[in-house]
């Protein structure tokens, strides 16, 4: 699976309290190349996190890659924040749009519902992967009080190693230490 990750798959990866971390795991187990984000996305997961070493650490080990210039997209990214005013995107969400638009053949991995409303190339649905109950939250119009996008999203096929209180976890080949 090729995939673009949010800002909640990376918190849900790495706190293995997170109620998206199994998810995010198992996804993590189907990536074959690294996923791709953004500088938005990996400054909201830093702050989410309380820790930019953990985020600087996915990269170095490859789960992650740097994949959009804002930029070399500061037109496209003002026209979809005119488009979606109503929904109040933050510039990570702007982002993912974009790359899901020169990336179409990527999955964006997320736990937010309002990906299923945004469109790519204008009317186009962009190819997401939710956790399940996430989902059924979507379907069911109910949103948890006090929730927020961050929480889950994927991986890859490699060895990651994400240490959860006294548990170790390791995917494939690459390491990182995970926030508690």
């Amino acid at each position: 699976m090729k995939g673009i990750a949010d800002t909640g798959f990376i918190v849900a990866f790495a706190r293995g309290h997170d109620q998206h971390h199994v998810w995010a795991v198992d996804i993590a187990k189907q990536i074959t190349e690294p996923l791709l984000t953004s500088e938005p996305v990996l400054a909201e997961a830093a702050f989410q996190l309380e820790s930019s070493s953990y985020v600087l650490a996915l990269l170095q080990d490859e789960m992650l890659r740097l994949a959009f210039d804002c930029n070399r997209n500061i037109a496209p990214l003002a026209e979809l924040a005119r488009r979606y005013r109503d929904r109040n995107p933050d510039l990570a969400d702007l982002c993912l749009i974009r790359m899901s638009e020169l990336y179409p053949r990527h999955v964006v991995i997320t736990v937010d519902s309002d990906f299923r409303v945004y469109r790519r190339n204008r009317r186009e649905a962009i190819p997401i992967h939710l956790p399940p109950h996430a989902l059924l939250r979507q379907l069911n119009g109910d949103r948890p009080a006090g929730s927020t996008r961050a929480s889950s999203a994927e991986c890859g096929t490699r060895h990651w190693r994400s240490l959860n209180s006294a548990q170790q976890l390791r995917i494939g080949k690459f390491s990182a230490a995970a926030i508690h």
